[in-house]
């Protein structure tokens, strides 16, 4: 087919990440014509390079603790050792099979999966090799990709997760640049594995965007799993000579490493694709939109993470719902972005949903807050866990932030984030049952609690 030829659809999405697949997938349910462009993988950053073989690579390093540990438990264990090409067949398998069922999700749903370099060409239509795809509606797509520093090459023993992700072996002495979500997951699976570990960060705590008693509680759990961190510590710069990289700080402090792993944030990618000259406004890189996800341009919206904001998996996949069903003229409810779950899988987990307390002071005034400590619940210590949940709630209002850490709390964020989002009161918790013995009763014991009729907690 020639470029002057086109294909028709109802919606053309520019990138077949979470949000960009979630939206084409939403899109054929709902009767619409559809056609998602992608360049590299389908199910992008996320299921390739991001979410799923980092999370793999967490639950492997927690096979390592605890076969190290299982004397612990009265149980005679040994780690022999950590076979990295085994660990990546693992983690590689796990992302080849859901790979397999979302391409057939796909195929069955009879959208147009269109593999290339895509280009908006005009604000309805996407050029990709000699096909022009015209859609009366365009969803942007395109994704994030990792950043490094100034100055900073990525190459040799300087990586960013990306490239870790296929390390064949494990490095005796990591140094991690960045303390948010990806540099502690890192830290946290190469000190699983036996590295030395080093975070440098230059914000004054680790994980600095969750609630100030997360990061506080994550740095005494790290001290005792002997990652050394150094905060409010600006990056100098680094060099490589040989099998060693020498990181410099501008405190005139030097660390040597086997590896330099660069975890600063990712960056929306956008640049080079036409956006601005089809008149889509870009700021610093990123698309902004409206709260129903419509750019500045009729019929041309975007999704996940070039949109200022929460850079979440699933963040793209509700908001690529979102827009398809804004298309169908089903009118969906706006997504609240503080009512997104965010969840970290370092070792403690955090998890969290909602306002933390110095938000929550500043957007209501007056608050109340209670901490749970895991010490009171059965689960957690027969896990051997530490950590606590922390409920933040309006004046005699509704809770409006719930934080936690702790072995496994990433999967008590469910609920949590039903009582934020429906903007439960403690009583109204409170009143409800908690299997036992379970990790989910703490969260109930915090409402107990901050209802005024603790149970296994001091008023």
């Amino acid at each position: 087919m020639s470029a002057d030829a086109a294909d028709d659809y109802d919606v053309v999405i520019l990138g077949g990440g979470s949000g960009g697949y979630a939206c084409a997938l939403r899109s054929a349910e709902l009767g619409l014509s559809v056609a998602l462009v992608e360049k590299g993988k389908l199910g992008g950053t996320c299921l390739h390079v991001g979410c799923i073989p980092t999370k793999a690579l967490l639950h492997a390093a927690e096979v390592a603790d605890v076969a190290r540990e299982g004397e612990r438990f009265g149980v005679r264990t040994t780690l022999e050792g950590v076979d990295m090409p085994g660990v990546n067949a693992y983690k590689d398998g796990v992302v080849g099979r859901l790979h397999k069922g979302l391409q057939g999700l796909v195929k069955a749903a009879a959208i147009e999966y269109v593999e290339g370099a895509g280009r908006l060409d005009r604000p309805h239509t996407v050029v990709v090799g000699d096909r022009r795809l015209t859609g009366k509606n365009v969803v942007l797509a395109t994704g994030s990709y990792a950043k490094s520093l100034p100055g900073l090459e990525i190459g040799g023993r300087i990586m960013t997760s990306e490239q870790a992700l296929s390390l064949d072996h494990v490095p005796a002495r990591v140094v991690v640049l960045g303390g948010g979500v990806i540099g502690v997951e890192f830290a946290s699976v190469f000190r699983s594995f036996g590295s030395g570990v080093t975070i440098v960060e230059a914000l004054p705590r680790l994980v600095a965007a969750e609630d100030e008693a997360l990061s506080k509680q994550l740095e005494r759990a790290f001290r005792k799993r002997k990652i050394a961190f150094k905060t409010s510590v600006r990056f100098a710069g680094a060099s490589q000579n040989g099998d060693v990289v020498t990181v410099s700080l501008e405190s005139g402090e030097t660390i040597e490493a086997d590896l330099l792993l660069v975890a600063v944030g990712r960056g929306p990618v956008t640049d080079g694709l036409g956006y601005a000259e089809a008149g889509v406004t870009i700021d610093r890189g990123f698309v902004p939109t409206d709260e129903r996800l419509r750019t500045n341009v009729d019929g041309v919206y975007a999704v996940g993470d070039i949109v200022p904001g929460l850079q979440l998996a699933h963040r793209g996949f509700a908001q690529g719902i979102f827009v398809a069903e804004q298309i169908a003229g089903l009118s969906p409810v706006p997504i609240v972005e503080s009512g997104i779950p965010r969840v970290t899988y370092c070792d403690p987990e955090i998890a969290s949903v909602g306002l933390t307390e110095a938000q929550a002071r500043e957007q209501h005034g007056e608050v109340e807050t209670y901490e749970y400590n895991l010490g009171g619940n059965g689960k957690s210590q027969i896990l051997g866990t530490q950590g606590f949940v922390k409920l933040v709630r309006a004046k005699d209002g509704p809770i409006v932030g719930v934080h936690m850490i702790g072995a496994r709390m990433g999967e008590q964020i469910g609920e949590a984030q039903l009582i934020v989002n429906w903007e439960a009161h403690p009583e109204d918790v409170a009143g409800l049952v908690h299997a036992h013995p379970t990790q989910n009763e703490a969260l109930g014991e915090a409402h107990l609690a901050l209802a005024g009729k603790p149970l296994h907690a001091h008023a």
